[in-house]
């Protein structure tokens, strides 16, 4: 790459199951400038008065420079074009509902915020998929007799670990010996015509890391702890405490959620809420095969892009698959009308977190909308997003890295 190369950014979304890439190349100075562009198969180049800047592809990506089309100028992103690419599938999904083979080998529970030891060297036995949330409503509409599960609800027995759609549950029976959480503080309740009151815990009783007083999970009964997959790092116990950005495992999991709900229930628009179950964001996937490749030849290019900038470095080129969602947020009393109506909707899938990570994904939505070329940000009323999404390795014990090989 020339040193004196103009600085001109250039984005290309590929599609892997439609085989075809969407380009964009970004004006190199306010006003422009003439440019010449040549589109190789394995390569991408770009000449001005200034220099010449060519970017190389990943090698699992093939263009097909001959099938261009739709060109055209966008005010305030530079060209447009489409044209037709081969991308390999180098990474799959790790299915969080099928972890039995690594089941049988000690785990350790740590806070992700902060590294704290939850559970310490448990051996769990049994790693199982809990049903649907409304599994029991389904069991009243087809059995002609009695609900032979009412008032039984399933929760895990010693070596057990139960998995939900955005938690798990783990019997804490063998683990009284072992550091435990912080339960919040409780509530004052009137118990008697005198106004006497004691201290009795809250209905759903939250469960705060002692170090950095995040919130982990919810207690469920006296023996069964709910923890959010958003805040917890199961590790095998062989291995050290992975430090990963707080941004990235957040992303990571709740890539791997969306993907894996929308695979498995056919359901593709989802409600993300607190545990207090207000709605903090609606989202609707649109795509999960896309491989999204950005150049970005200065540092200043890298504070833009502050969700990446972990993982990239200046004078570098970066590819990485990615989800591509639409969503809307609904903090502060915003599009209350939709919220009822998707709320309505049985298509429509919950997603609970703790309210402060529904906080922290809108904050990443948002930046990420912001880092889009400008006319990829709305599509009629929702803002568009690509989110990263980091393939974790296949190693230890439910570990979130990012994706290699790119």
């Amino acid at each position: 790459m020339a040193a004196t190369a103009a600085e001109t950014r250039m984005f290309l979304e590929v599609r892997r199951q439609l085989q075809s890439a969407l380009l964009i190349l970004g004006e190199p100075k306010e006003g422009g400038m003439p440019m010449d562009i040549s589109i190789m198969p394995s390569s991408l180049q770009m000449k001005t008065p200034e220099g010449c800047t060519e970017i190389q592809l990943p090698a699992e990506v093939r263009l097909v420079p001959s099938s261009c089309r739709g060109l055209q100028f966008v005010t305030g992103d530079g060209l447009h074009l489409r044209l037709q690419a081969q991308a390999e599938l180098g990474t799959k999904l790790i299915s969080m509902f099928n972890q039995s083979s690594q089941a049988r080998e000690c785990c350790t529970f740590y806070c992700q915020s902060c590294g704290e030891v939850i559970i310490k060297d448990r051996k769990l036995l049994r790693v199982l998929p809990l049903p649907s949330e409304n599994w029991e409503a389904l069991v009243g509409e087809w059995c002609c007799h009695p609900d032979p599960f009412a008032n039984k609800p399933l929760h895990p027995q010693e070596n057990d670990c139960f998995i939900g759609d955005s938690f798990f549950l783990v019997n804490l029976r063998t683990s009284l010996w072992q550091p435990r959480p912080e339960l919040s503080p409780v509530e004052m309740c009137c118990v008697s015509s005198d106004n006497h009151c004691k201290l009795e815990p809250k209905a759903n009783t939250k469960v705060i890391c002692k170090r950095c007083k995040v919130m982990l999970g919810e207690t469920v009964s006296s023996e069964t702890t709910k923890f959010y997959m958003t805040e917890i790092i199961i590790q095998s116990s062989e291995r050290s405490f992975p430090i990963i950005p707080r941004s990235r495992f957040v992303q990571s999991v709740i890539t791997q959620c969306l993907v894996q709900l929308s695979s498995a229930r056919s359901t593709f628009r989802f409600r993300i809420q607190g545990q207090d179950d207000k709605v903090y964001i609606l989202l609707w996937l649109l795509n999960s095969d896309s491989l999204v490749i950005e150049s970005l030849r200065n540092s200043k290019y890298i504070k833009k892009f502050p969700l990446l900038e972990d993982t990239l470095k200046a004078d570098s080129s970066s590819a990485w698959s990615a989800i591509k969602v639409l969503y809307q947020p609904c903090i502060k009393s915003r599009n209350e009308k939709l919220v009822s109506l998707w709320e309505s909707d049985i298509s429509v899938h919950p997603l609970t977190l703790p309210s402060a990570t529904c906080l922290e994904l809108l904050l990443i939505l948002s930046r990420s909308n912001a880092n889009l070329p400008s006319s990829l940000r709305h599509m009629n009323s929702f803002q568009e997003i690509t989110m990263s999404l980091y393939i974790p390795m296949n190693e230890g014990c439910w570990k979130n890295e990012s994706c290699t090989g790119y």
